[in-house]
């Protein structure tokens, strides 16, 4: 049996959890030892294989139509689904916005801001996704494991990572629930 696959991707959020991934610098050759590193929003494949992964990773909160998507997808294509990061656990700060009206959002964000320029509307596209109340990931589909933190710091993603490669379930206790 080959080396498990792990793909990941990210949804509403700022991409600190990526970031604190590449943070795991050198240990990320241990991982690569371990599995096979497939798609990832910094590398060139962008979607998990069709065939499935072994480990799905998804950061950010789900606040719009194509957030939803990518979840559905992900979600049908791992075996293990990962929320990485408050935004993916709990909604983090984009969930922000489910205090106000999403119309009074997007007009304070693409009209009303003092950078906006005279001609500020907000972008109507049949194309574009269309915004919804922001859910944490397991609000959307099932999640088998969970990496609460803004963002979760390297030592703890090394972690994860390491345990999911060779076939454990990581327990996110301790000294892996702190913060920097």
């Amino acid at each position: 049996m080959g080396k498990p696959k792990i793909s990941s991707d990210w949804l509403a959020g700022c991409a600190g959890c990526h970031m604190s991934l590449l943070d795991i610098d050198e240990r990320i050759v241990k991982i690569a030892e371990l599995a096979d590193l497939r798609s990832t929003p910094i590398t060139d494949l962008k979607e998990p294989d069709e065939s499935g992964v072994d480990v799905g990773i998804l950061e950010g909160g789900v606040n719009n139509t194509t957030n939803e998507e990518v979840a559905h997808k992900m979600r049908s294509r791992c075996s293990i689904l990962v929320a990485l990061g408050d935004c993916a656990v709990f909604g983090g700060v984009p969930a922000l916005r489910n205090f106000f009206e999403i119309d009074d959002a997007l007009r304070r964000a693409y009209v009303e801001t003092e950078s906006t320029d005279a001609e500020g509307k907000i972008p109507d596209d049949p194309e574009l996704a269309v915004p919804t109340r922001v859910r944490a990931l397991h609000e959307v589909v099932p999640v088998d494991v969970f990496v609460p933190g803004c963002p979760p710091d390297a030592d703890t993603i090394y972690y994860v990572l390491s345990e999911l490669a060779q076939g454990r379930r990581p327990e996110i206790k301790d000294d892996k629930l702190h913060w920097h």
